[in-house]
This record gives structure tokens, C-alpha cells and sequence, in this order.
């Protein structure tokens, strides 16, 4: 009988697409395995054309993040612990750090369950090992395969387009003159806003890179942050020589993966676009300020981070602030345009 196996890491674009080096070295230890994911609404659409998975199942019990807003009824813990019971899954690999998300491993049923022992979770999995905080996500989770003795053959990111959303894409910058043009994307907003960069220094980079650069800059994100990239140009003083493209709210994850496929580059607040533009092979000036830049920056040596390594970094915003957030005010736009002009 076919084994039978799933990967739990709901919740967050960027740490869903961070899996994917786990679910390709995962494939080629079982390559005839039944591999099924536990993903979060909306942000496991990354991973709707990962030949690595047999099944996506999105988890979808709370909405705390703005990015898993789908509209739809939520369902129980206890619902889910039904379904993957009545799947009979042989093996989990919990990369989810939660006690919960042991609970629910461990509640299913599911004979063999691999993960990190964070949050006094370890008596609830059969084999465990220590989160290294300083050490790449990827890597972290790489590390789950190698407690369990998988082999790990390689660690690079990669994506995939959908065809359909490649078509889109190629129809919306139809309407546009590119020919001499390089195509940059802006993302200014995160999940978390403490994570993002002020919008007057967005700003800046938008008026240097359509008027002294003559870029064509593109923005996109949820129907939400229209009113932020909105902000960004009423501060712009001068009349933009070319006027930047509005795309929020009017893709999905897949359509956005496959704009950030036709960019030269994106620059942006630390955020899982950063992370899908990486997975692409799409260079990356990332603006990192209170996470861990060094688990968290873009995966890669083409990107050109930006992080000041203050004392008081990374605090992983678990503590208040006195500094006035100087993880990111202290980052002028000059520095980040002078990442930028080293990928032009």
C-alpha cells in the first residue's frame, strides 16, 4: 500500500514558499508516497503547481494574518483532526512551531510525527530536534528531514507559473509601451506593518526610478493596500515621467507570481512576495529591519539585502521599542538606491 504522507506548515506566504527545497528532497526520498500538505488560505496558493504534492488542505480556522482573508466560512480545530484522522496519514512532519500544530499531528492519529521541540510540544511528537534561530528557514527545515535520516540533496528555491496566469499577465503589460524599459515591482506593505519601511522613502525610490532611471515601476498586493501605494504618490512632488501600475486587488497569488516572473528586480519591505521573488530567481533589494535577517532575508546570492545590524537587532518585535524603530528609519533612501544601481 502506498505510504502516506503530510507536511503541516499553515499561515504565511513567505514560510510556505520556503518549504518548497523540503518538498522536493521529500519527493525524492518517496517518490511513489502519497505527500499531501497542510496549508494556510490564500498564502498555500503559492504551491497550487508544486508537482512535489499529491494534495493541497487548507487549514483554515482563524484569520490572523490580513493575507488569509478568503471570505468563507471558517471551520474547527476539531473538524480538521476529523479529516486527516479519516485520511490515516502513516507520517507528519509538523514544521509548524506551534503546540497546536503538534496537538493536531498527535490527535490524528498519525503514527509517526517529526518536528521541532519548541513550546514544550516534544512529548506529543516521536522524534524531535532543536530550532536553530540563527539559521535560514530553509535550512531549518531541511534540518526535519535530516533528524529523520532523509537524505538532502540540494537547497535551491524554485517556482512555477500557471499558464493561465501567464497569459494575464502578458495581456496586462500589453497595455503598456516596455520596450526600453526595465519592469520593477514595489512592494512596500507586510504582514506585520512594524516590518515595513516608511512610505515617504518608498516614495523616493519611485520618483528616482521612473524619472532619473526611466523604470516602470508596478505595485501589487491585496484591494486593501491600493490606498497605500496611493499615499506613496501624493508624496510625490514631481510629475512622474512614468506613471506607476496599481495592480492591487486584482490578482491572485498566482497572477502576482507570474508578474514578479516578468520583473528586472523588486525592491520591498520584508514580506513573502520578497520570498516568491527569490523562489523565481528574481533579484531582491529587501529592507530588513527587526526580524532575523539572517533566517529570514531572501534565499540567494543575486539579491542585495539592506540591514543595519543595530544592537538591539533582530528583536523579533517581541519587546517595545525605544528607539523609533531605528532598524528601519535609519535606513536612508540613499543606501537603498545605491543597491539599486548595483543591479542596474
Amino acid at each position: 500500500m502506498k505510504e502516506k504522507i503530510l507536511v503541516i506548515r499553515y499561515r504565511f506566504i513567505g514560510d510556505t514558499v520556503l518549504t518548497i527545497p523540503f518538498l522536493r528532497n521529500l519527493r525524492k526520498a518517496y517518490p511513489d508516497a502519497q505527500i499531501d500538505m497542510l496549508a494556510g488560505p490564500v498564502s498555500g496558493d503559492v504551491l497550487l503547481d508544486c508537482p512535489y504534492i499529491d494534495n493541497l488542505i487548507f487549514f483554515d480556522t482563524t484569520r490572523k494574518h490580513k493575507y488569509e482573508n478568503t471570505g468563507e466560512a471558517r471551520k474547527t480545530f476539531w473538524s480538521y483532526v476529523q479529516l486527516l484522522r479519516q485520511n490515516k496519514y502513516d507520517k507528519a512532519y509538523v514544521l509548524k512551531r506551534s503546540f497546536s500544530s503538534a496537538a493536531l499531528a498527535f490527535l490524528s492519529g498519525i503514527r509517526q510525527r517529526i518536528g521541532f521541540n519548541t513550546e514544550n510540544r516534544g512529548f506529543l511528537l516521536t522524534k524531535t530536534l532543536p530550532y536553530i534561530q540563527d539559521r535560514h528557514e530553509i535550512e531549518c527545515f531541511l534540518d526535519v528531514l535530516r533528524a529523520d535520516n532523509i537524505p538532502v540533496a540540494d537547497n535551491h528555491l524554485e517556482n512555477w507559473v500557471n499558464e493561465k496566469s501567464e497569459e494575464k499577465i502578458q495581456e496586462i503589460l500589453g497595455n503598456y509601451d516596455l520596450s526600453d524599459k526595465k519592469k520593477v515591482l514595489i512592494h512596500a506593505t507586510s504582514g506585520n506593518i512594524n516590518k515595513q519601511w516608511g512610505l515617504e522613502n518608498f516614495a523616493q525610490i519611485v520618483e528616482y526610478l521612473s524619472n532619473e532611471k526611466n523604470i516602470q515601476v508596478f505595485f501589487t498586493g491585496t484591494a486593501s493596500d491600493y490606498s497605500v501605494y496611493d499615499k506613496i504618490l501624493r508624496l510625490i512632488p514631481s510629475q512622474l515621467k512614468n506613471k506607476p501600475v496599481n495592480l492591487c486587488g486584482k490578482l491572485s497569488i498566482q497572477d502576482s507570481t507570474a508578474l514578479i516572473n516578468k520583473m528586472d528586480f523588486i525592491v520591498g519591505s520584508d514580506s513573502g512576495t520578497l520570498h516568491i521573488a527569490a523562489s523565481l530567481n528574481i533579484p531582491v533589494v529587501g529592507i530588513y529591519g527587526p526580524m532575523n535577517y539572517i533566517k529570514w532575508k531572501a534565499w540567494g546570492h543575486i539579491h542585495k539585502p539592506v540591514y543595519l545590524g543595530l544592537p538591539c537587532s533582530p528583536c523579533e518585535l517581541r519587546k517595545k521599542c525605544y528607539t523609533n524603530q531605528a532598524c528601519l528609519t535609519k535606513i536612508t533612501p540613499e543606501i537603498v538606491k545605491e543597491k539599486i544601481n548595483s543591479l542596474l
